[in-house]
């Protein structure tokens, strides 16, 4: 493996956030149940699988879709809708076949000729 050169690193830059949260508000069972949500949909965060991604693009590229059929796609029990349709980012709901759409329209993830 090679490493990539330095101009193509990325950094961070740590900023510290603070404020007067409200005590009865925070709570971390809202990031667990969502990292829960995304181990259980995605093989590929549990240990000892043969799903897992070998090139960090590939993994990148499995989130972003869990990401958007779980916003877009998915009917929740609760919500009896889409997160985005309960958030008005959309006003319908989606299918697989339009995240395809729009990658194939976006270019992203098409292989070159």
């Amino acid at each position: 493996m090679h490493a990539k050169p330095s101009h193509h690193r990325r950094f961070v830059a740590r900023k510290r956030v603070t404020g007067y949260p409200d005590p009865d508000h925070v709570s971390t069972s809202y990031i667990e149940r969502a990292n829960l949500t995304m181990r259980m949909g995605m093989r590929r965060f549990t240990r000892l699988t043969n799903a897992f991604s070998k090139k960090i693009q590939n993994h990148s590229a499995a989130i972003a879709l869990h990401m958007m059929h779980y916003n877009f796609v998915r009917i929740h029990q609760t919500l009896r809708t889409t997160p985005a349709m309960a958030a008005g980012v959309t006003n319908r709901l989606w299918e697989v076949s339009d995240i395809v759409a729009l990658l194939e329209e976006s270019g992203v993830g098409c292989p070159t000729k």
